[in-house]
């Protein structure tokens, strides 16, 4: 007979396998149920506070009997080129929409609606043509980098919307329009607020750039030696810059109108929020016309720097050639590169002492807050420590009336900053006359020192050595050479004007504001 091999189970086996499917059972299922109740409850909240929010807007339509549109600019008083875009945004549509109110979200404390528009007449010599309301928030520190030692990016994020949301609460407009690079407010203006959106992008706040500056491990302003120099560091935040540019993507896209204000930054919003139906390039205003009054061919220039030092014939005072740097005291602008550019380009000429004390480099720039103060306080010990105490020159905040003085009287007109989005000063500096030298990237190299009708319109310079160089090569240059430079440069800034960016911009917003009363 054929032998019947039995193979058994052990019954415990089965057992202790059921127990845990069991067990298992009666801890997911819950938890699963629980995950659609809140999550149930969550939309039940947000479709209360939409219908909350809608409430207001049409009771205050009723009480206005207008459409409203908000600005959503934290920083009104900073006196850069983004509170330039502002003005003049409202300028243009104050002068097309007569019928619309318009209100600005402002973070700054201690001043009155009135001194903010003082402070931009006397800044960009712009004065609007009837009121505008401001919204005082009393969170800014929530996008203030200082509040967020580290993980800056998530912090400031977090703390966009929650001051967002400060601005919804307290004035529900029907259309936003993000000024600044807040663009994790858009969701909530847009979802929440039931408005429709826009934006004006001057910079996006992560790109690809600055995730191959970590990749590549290079130690820049946003990115600390300890992390450059560590791997794994270097690994985890670049898997942390691709979240963050992943959310900042979702987040950009919802906007309806999407307004850039260069190449350099079209590319990176096209590539992070994939809108490209509803972006479009306009350039921000640069007050152009108040410089075209500043004479370019009556100069009294001696001729060239090998000249500098000598006394002009009649005994008359020694030409003294500036060099002007305008831009905010952030550090992206990297005002230490100015100076240690100037220090080198002294000791290129240390043979000619005469001809080093008629040169001066003048610092031009507003200061946002406290860091910015001790920023300027750091830079001028660095000038002491160089040696150049009595050469570098520090103007705060001044009037208008000023800075074109200075841009008048300046030889060169100085930028350092990587990747700058665009350069509002470099195009002032141009339209004043003066021999622009810019860093070779970004804006400046793909939109404004560019050939126009075939001619230079400046200079690019990437590092010290390269910027003390081309300074020593303008200045070398004769008074001639020099002036078919600056003529070219301020005949191509024509298209960066105000009149240029106001028709650019009206119409990018024509069919939002056209469909505001619907």
């Amino acid at each position: 007979m054929a032998e019947h091999h039995h193979h058994y189970h052990h019954p415990s086996s089965s057992l202790c396998l059921c127990d845990f499917m069991r067990l298992l059972g009666s801890l997911v299922v819950p938890c699963i149920y629980l995950s659609l109740l809140l999550t149930l409850l969550l939309l039940l909240l947000l479709l209360g506070l939409r219908m909350w929010l809608h409430a207001r807007r049409k009771a205050r339509r009723a009480q206005d009997g207008g459409a409203a549109v908000a600005f959503f600019h934290p920083y009104c008083t900073a006196g850069g080129g983004g509170e330039r875009v502002l003005w003049c945004s409202l300028r243009a549509l104050m002068h097309r929409y007569p019928a619309v109110s318009f209100v600005v979200y402002t973070g700054d404390q201690g001043v009155t609606g009135q001194q903010i528009l003082d402070g931009a007449y006397l800044r960009f010599n712009i004065t609007l043509p009837r009121p505008v309301t401001f919204v005082f928030l009393h969170h800014r520190m929530l996008v203030e980098a200082t509040s967020y030692p580290h993980f800056t990016l998530l912090g400031q994020m977090l703390g966009s919307m929650f001051l967002g949301w400060e601005a919804l609460t307290a004035f529900v407009p029907d259309l936003y329009v993000d000024s600044m690079g807040y663009a994790f407010t858009l969701p909530i203006f847009r979802y929440l607020g039931g408005c429709k959106v826009a934006s004006y992008v001057h910079y996006p706040t992560v790109s690809t750039d600055m995730m191959c500056v970590v990749r590549e491990r290079n130690s820049r302003f946003n990115n600390a030696d300890f992390i450059s120099t560590n791997l794994v560091l270097s690994v985890v935040k670049v898997v942390y810059y691709c979240c963050f540019a992943l959310l900042y993507g979702l987040a950009g896209s919802c906007s309806d109108v999407i307004m850039v204000n260069s190449t350099w930054t079209l590319g990176h919003i096209l590539a992070l929020w994939r809108s490209p139906s509803r972006t479009s390039v306009v350039y921000p205003p640069c007050d152009v016309r108040a410089f075209l009054d500043i004479p370019l061919d009556n100069e009294e220039e001696m001729e060239g720097w090998e000249k500098l030092g000598s006394e002009e014939e009649g005994g008359r005072d020694r030409k003294c050639h500036s060099i002007v740097s305008v831009g905010q005291f952030r550090p992206e602008k990297n005002h230490r590169l100015q100076i240690r550019a100037f220090h080198k380009l002294l000791n290129r000429k240390a043979v000619w002492p005469e001809g080093r004390d008629l040169l001066r480099l003048v610092l031009i720039g507003g200061c946002r807050n406290q860091e910015d103060e001790e920023r300027v306080l750091m830079l001028r010990g660095l000038c002491q420590e160089l040696g150049l105490g009595d050469r570098v020159d520090f103007k705060l905040n001044i009037p208008f009336e000023e800075l074109k003085r200075e841009l008048g009287d300046a030889t060169i007109g100085l930028h350092t900053m990587w990747n700058e989005h665009f350069g509002i000063g470099i195009v002032e500096c141009m339209a004043a006359g003066t021999t622009v030298l810019a860093h070779k990237s970004g804006g400046p190299k793909m939109d404004i020192v560019v050939p126009y009708e075939g001619s230079q319109t400046g200079f690019l310079a990437n590092c010290e050595d390269t910027y003390a160089a081309t300074m020593e090569t303008i200045l070398a240059l004769s008074p001639t050479a020099r002036l078919g430079i600056r003529r070219s440069a301020r005949r191509s800034v024509e298209r960066f004007s105000d009149q240029e960016f106001e028709v650019c911009f009206l119409a990018a917003m024509e069919t939002l504001m056209s469909n505001l009363g619907q």
